[in-house]
This record gives structure tokens, sequence and C-alpha cells, in this order.
């Protein structure tokens, strides 16, 4: 009898862990504002598996715009609701040198508030002589279904990302 429990703890763990492993990464809970960009940064840097963009879709789960307003995300006022939009931002400006970088050194990090942190990082890209500094804005939420959680509220380049255009 004592086996059989067993058994059905075993089964039912594994079933908590695969529903778990269906849930899209993104936000979590227990996350500090440093893991959430940590996990942002490897998803970028690793862009393309599972699937392709799939670390752009990670960026977009933890973004914290509304979805029916402009945002400030990349810094000017942008339309972000659609992904597509949001997508082609990383595609056709400077921060595709966030898309499968080889290298990331944080240069600062800075607890603002106790619910805003900031940390700038250095990326050294997959193409030659190509690097670039960013800063992740994080605000944790209160109240709501993100109370806690920690979300970017920008990701804006050092430089003038936008002087050159953008194919939006």
């Amino acid at each position: 009898m004592g086996d059989h429990c067993c058994v059905k703890l075993l089964t039912t763990g594994c079933m908590r862990l695969e529903s778990r492993r269906k849930r899209p990464f993104g936000p979590r809970l227990n996350f500090s504002a440093e893991e959430a960009v940590q996990y942002q940064l490897d998803a970028l840097m690793f862009n393309d598996q599972p699937r392709q963009d799939y670390g752009i879709e990670v960026l977009y789960r933890f973004a914290g715009f509304d979805p029916f307003e402009r945002s400030t995300y990349f810094g000017p006022f942008f339309d972000l609701g659609q992904f597509e939009r949001f997508r082609r931002i990383f595609h056709h400006s400077s921060y595709r040198v966030l898309l499968g970088h080889k290298e990331k050194k944080i240069l600062s990090s800075l607890m603002v508030k106790e619910d805003q942190y900031k940390q700038r990082v250095w990326i050294r890209g997959a193409r030659p002589e190509e690097e670039e500094i960013f800063q992740f804005t994080m605000v944790q939420r209160v109240g709501g279904s993100w109370d806690g959680y920690w979300l970017t509220e920008s990701l804006l380049h050092d430089g003038d990302s936008f002087s050159g255009g953008v194919a939006y």
C-alpha cells in the first residue's frame, strides 16, 4: 500500500511539472528585478530557440505597457500593442544587437525606489565590432493580476537608436 501512495504522488507530481512546462515563459512572482532582466537577456541571446523570435516573445510577455495605448518602452511613443510591431523594433534598429548576442556585462544596477529598478548592460553582438549599451527599467506592480511581479517599463538604447528611422 505504501508503494501505491508513492506512485500516486510521483504521478501527480509529474503531471504538475508537465502543466508548468506548457505555461509560456514570462514573469513569475518569485523573480527579483535582477533575475527578470537576466532571463530576458538570456532569451534574447538564444532568440531563435526553440523557434524563431522566441526570445522577443519572452520580452513581450515581460513588457509592462498597456497594449491599447502608445508606449515609451523603447523611448519614443510607439503603438506596440501588436506583437509584430514590437518584434520589428528588434530587427530594424540598433536593438538587433541583442538578438543572438555573444556576451553581456552588467555595468550598473540601481534600486531607484522600492518598486523601481534600473540596470545598464553592455552587449557584444554576433556581428564583428557590434556592441551597444542598454538600460532596463523594471517596475514592480501593485494591485491587479500582476501584483508583485517585476515587469519591464522600458528598454532604452544609450544612443540615438531611431535617428535612421524604424521600419515600423
